[in-house]
């Protein structure tokens, strides 16, 4: 029994600890950047085909240079016109050649893919884009 009692101290001791260790204070600095605003819109189905960039907007300031623009497959996927680029601290463009009656998903951070990163160096959360263009 003084054994079985020791080794739930212990274990209880290792818990605690751990947890102490791992736990952050969570404020706005300390939290990963996650997309805000995205033009087009997330669900938009009434996109203008016409549109010549996708603007994603962060919730902190980005590290520039530094992006990771995913595509689901290449049938879904817009054409890029021109290399991409930050227009500020926070807001990302995507030039592109939209096609009419199309569907399309571009994903920010997916899978292995992670290089959009705050100031600090925080990968921001995954975030998939998906609107369909009108028919012309």
């Amino acid at each position: 029994m003084k054994t079985w009692n020791a080794a739930l101290l212990v274990v209880s001791l290792v818990l605690t600890t751990a947890l102490a260790e791992t736990k952050k204070e969570i404020t706005v600095e300390s939290m990963a950047p996650s997309v805000v605003k995205t033009v087009p819109e997330c669900g938009d189905m009434k996109v203008n085909p016409k549109l010549k960039e996708i603007v994603v907007t962060f919730s902190k300031d980005m590290a520039d240079g530094s992006w990771s623009v995913c595509q689901m497959s290449k049938e879904h996927y817009p054409e890029l016109r021109s290399d991409v680029y930050y227009k500020n601290d926070r807001t990302f463009v995507f030039p592109v050649k939209l096609e009419p009656d199309q569907t399309y998903v571009v994903r920010f951070n997916w899978g292995r893919f992670n290089n959009f990163k705050d100031e600090d160096g925080r990968s921001a959360v995954p975030y998939q884009l998906v609107f369909k263009t009108k028919d012309k």
